[in-house]
């Protein structure tokens, strides 16, 4: 476990950092996406949509507010079409860091973690817990592309991961375009409800996860002194 806790968190702080210079220099500020949907919405909806979709593929690789994203595509573009670029945007972000990981994730794990029992069985870890990691894991900013790169290091078999994916983002993509549909500059409270509400329900089932992880720890322990 302590192999996996340590690919993951040097992923996590890959990520992190990234935002920390996007927020410092101001390029990709909350501000900053709403002057651009702005104006794209005086030229064509097609643009917002290709500015939803390349921000959220861009998650990937510089930490962005994913969430403040998809509410902000549900106001400018509606419910459907709003849905529709959230979801091809999270796909694209997800499949990318699955795939990217498969071709060059085993240097990284290779990179941090030395001995070749000790990697195999951080990638069982990740194997046995993967799929639910990924259904909670919008309850944090980073751990979503965490998750994904995660699959595509442990192979996690493509089916599998997709499942857990679509299971993951396109629920969560419905409730925060319609949140944002619904929403306007008079009246925001329908899109701060729901970023409050969805933040607190996956902090909840990342609650239960741990406590669930530290349970069957604790049941290790007891079957190996018994």
């Amino acid at each position: 476990m302590k192999g996996l806790i340590k690919i993951m968190l040097t992923l996590a702080l890959i990520f992190a950092s990234t935002f920390v210079i996007a927020k410092s220099t101001g390029f990709l500020s909350i501000d900053k996406i709403e002057q651009w949907l702005t104006h794209a919405r005086t030229v064509s909806p097609h643009y917002i949509a290709a500015i939803v979709v390349g921000l959220l593929f861009a998650d990937l690789f510089v930490a962005v507010p994913t969430l403040t994203i998809i509410i902000l595509s549900g106001f400018f573009l509606g419910p459907l079409a709003g849905f529709a670029a959230a979801v091809t945007g999270l796909f694209a972000s997800g499949i990318g860091g699955y795939s990217l990981s498969i071709l060059y994730g085993d240097r990284l794990s290779r990179f941090l973690i030395k001995d070749a029992a000790e990697r195999q069985s951080a990638k069982n870890a990740f194997l046995r817990h993967g799929f639910l990691t990924i259904l909670i894991s919008r309850a944090m900013p980073i751990l979503p592309e965490v998750s994904a790169c995660m699959a595509g290091i442990t192979r996690m078999p493509c089916l599998k991961f997709l499942l857990a994916w679509t299971i993951s983002a396109v629920p969560y993509a419905a409730v925060a375009t319609y949140a944002g549909s619904v929403s306007s500059l008079d009246n925001p409270k329908p899109a701060i409800v729901t970023a409050v509400g969805l933040t607190v329900f996956f902090w909840w089932c990342w609650f239960l996860l741990r406590r669930h992880f530290k349970q069957s720890a604790w049941s290790q322990i007891d079957d190996t002194r018994l």
